[in-house]
């Protein structure tokens, strides 16, 4: 029997291999993910996480789990938020566990001067397969992840399952301007520059050009969103950031 095939940028690989070539692509771009995301979102990658945080509107006492949240930065950014309402109405401190399927990511996410003072976690682990009990997380988040994933069906599902009935989820992902012009030059600038970067300053061109063309392969808006709300999540949205560079879609857990 032919093995199912599925696509690793634009090439198609047999469905055993995805994990452990995307493994591959980001243990070499560990030490250098921000400036990864700095070249792909045109430098604005972080505003975007701060309107993802602020959709979330976290709150006192609240657990976050980040999935291929290797950096940290949505987990930092989900207690610091927690933090501000607790300063001004009282409450228990959030806390947050960074979950990722590569060890070189979470260790190249550890810093000691930011993470103080944060009840903070991490775990080596699968998007696939949380090691985590049912309805544990307040919120779940996955930024700039969920392409990478090889069954994001049931990525979703494991979401679904490990939030809290009235939990929230938010994935943010690079995604397709709907616009043509604007289309056209990020296509451009994607497939010119961002490769010639990665190999300029990074050394790498083969894992920024996987990861470009990794963003053409991923569904649409509106196909991902129906893929959210088949794993059971309801009130599901999505909102275009630049002009559809980004997307960040939500759903809450409602039984």
């Amino acid at each position: 029997m032919t093995e199912k095939t599925i696509d690793f940028g634009f090439e198609d690989i047999p469905e055993s291999q995805k994990a452990s070539r995307v493994r591959g692509v980001f243990d070499s771009v560990a030490g250098n993910y921000d400036l990864m995301n700095d070249a792909m979102s045109l430098g604005i990658h972080r505003v975007w996480k701060n309107m993802t945080i602020t959709k979330l509107n976290p709150q006192p006492g609240e657990a976050l789990l980040d999935v291929a949240g290797g950096t940290g930065d949505l987990a930092r950014r989900f207690i610091h938020a927690a933090d501000e309402v607790r300063r001004r109405r009282g409450g228990a401190a959030a806390s947050a566990i960074i979950c990722d399927i590569n060890a070189e990511m979470l260790l190249a996410g550890v810093d000691a001067k930011k993470d103080a003072g944060l009840d903070l976690s991490r775990v080596c682990g699968d998007a696939q397969n949380l090691p985590f009990p049912d309805e544990t997380f307040d919120a779940v988040t996955i930024a700039f992840g969920i392409r990478n994933v090889t069954d994001r069906d049931m990525a979703l599902r494991e979401f679904f399952r490990v939030l809290k009935p009235g939990g929230r989820l938010a994935i943010l992902e690079f995604s397709t301007p709907p616009t043509r012009w604007l289309r056209q030059f990020y296509d451009a600038y994607s497939f010119s520059v961002i490769p010639r970067l990665g190999q300029a300053l990074a050394e790498d061109r083969d894992s920024y050009q996987y990861l470009v063309e990794s963003i053409r392969r991923f569904p649409k808006q509106a196909q991902f969103a129906e893929m959210v709300k088949q794993a059971g999540f309801s009130r599901v949205t999505y909102e275009d950031f630049s002009g559809g560079i980004a997307a960040l879609h939500t759903g809450w857990k409602i039984w």
